[in-house]
């Protein structure tokens, strides 16, 4: 089989002057009336993104297989008449956020009623463009805005980029608070993994100085962490929070992996210093989490009050960068196993990631 990447740019425009054969994001509708973007190009990895749910990504496969876990009968048309819950999707990525990341709640000191994991996957983007590098990679943007009169006013650019022939996604976000008052930004890149990338023996492997349990749920299996199981009936889930290495550059990587087949998530850790990772194994919703964000899924109530709520100041922009990248065949694996252990020997634990009021640490 040809590796597209490795073929001279102009040897493929010898054969075809429209870059759509190759690579591309093609907008279309669905029968509900959903807008979805269909990303290819020629690595094998294919997904679709739902610009009416923040532009995040919902199915998404490599060379036919899942890499993520659907919920029955979605997408779902954004519903702010419903519960965070019942309009889960499943899919790749589920963007929290942007003011809000964690259980519902009212808030402490004005009453606001929150739901689970903000608003921002109900909101729908903006302003989508395409653009490309010739044959080598596609670009496609987008703007959402969560606003509110007399509220926060955020805006949020999201760029994808897809390399020929490389089955990478690469992930930018640029969040901008345009009010003329400061706003809380709690924002958690919910990466979703299904089976059969992740089942009964599947590891996770992470460059930990420390890893802590959410709650008594956690705690019980604190040991193993990193190892899966096969799909339970009434399995309750399993949270924990991992405090990573970073190289000099402020970038950290996991990877979920078997002996010939893996994902790898890398992210700029300085500016996302909390992992978070949801194991959930239970029969039917197999679904298990590898989260980067600025926070814990705590809620904006225990953010506050523990400290680690961040306020962006009128004018202030974060940029955020994570990439998600298919390991085939066991040198690929191999690969990234080596360089999340030498990460682990040789990075420095990244500073931000504040844990110690949560139970006892499992430190390595």
């Amino acid at each position: 089989m040809p590796d597209l990447s490795s073929i001279p740019p102009e040897q493929l425009e010898q054969h075809s002057l429209d870059a759509r054969q190759f690579l591309d994001f093609r907008e279309s509708f669905l029968p509900n009336g959903m807008r979805i973007v269909e990303a290819y190009n020629g690595s094998g990895l294919t997904f679709t993104l739902l610009p009416d749910r923040g532009l995040d990504i919902w199915s998404a496969h490599y060379k036919g297989i899942p890499l993520t876990w659907l919920s029955v009968g979605s997408p779902h048309p954004p519903d702010f008449g419903t519960t965070w819950k019942r309009q889960f999707n499943g899919g790749l990525l589920v963007t929290c956020g942007l003011t809000h990341v964690g259980p519902p709640e009212t808030d402490a000191e004005t009453g606001e009623q929150r739901d689970l994991h903000g608003l921002y996957s109900r909101l729908r983007a903006s302003d989508i463009s395409i653009s490309r590098d010739g044959v080598s990679a596609v670009h496609l943007s987008g703007v959402v805005r969560e606003a509110e009169l007399f509220g926060e006013q955020l805006e949020l650019v999201r760029w994808y980029t897809l390399n020929l022939g490389e089955p990478t996604i690469h992930l930018t976000d640029v969040i901008t608070n345009v009010g003329d008052q400061p706003a809380p930004l709690m924002v958690l890149y919910h990466f979703n993994v299904g089976y059969p990338l992740v089942r009964e023996g599947a590891v996770l492997v992470a460059p930990d100085a420390a890893v802590y349990p959410r709650d008594a749920a956690a705690a019980a299996g604190i040991d193993r962490w990193a190892e899966y199981d096969a799909a339970s009936p009434g399995y309750a889930e399993q949270v924990f929070y991992h405090h990573v290495h970073a190289d000099a550059d402020g970038m950290s990587e996991v990877a979920l992996l078997h002996d010939d087949f893996g994902l790898s998530v890398r992210w700029h850790a300085a500016a996302l210093p909390y992992l978070t990772q949801w194991k959930n194994t239970r029969q039917g919703f197999y679904v298990s989490g590898i989260e980067p964000g600025n926070c814990v899924p705590e809620g904006r109530n225990a953010a506050r009050a523990s400290g680690r709520l961040y306020m962006l100041q009128p004018g202030e922009s974060q940029t955020f960068h994570c990439r998600l990248t298919v390991l085939e065949g066991a040198a690929a694996v191999e690969q990234a196993r080596e360089r999340i252990a030498a990460l682990a020997a040789n990075g420095t634990p990244v500073s931000g990631c504040q844990l110690d009021d949560y139970a006892t640490p499992n430190t390595r």
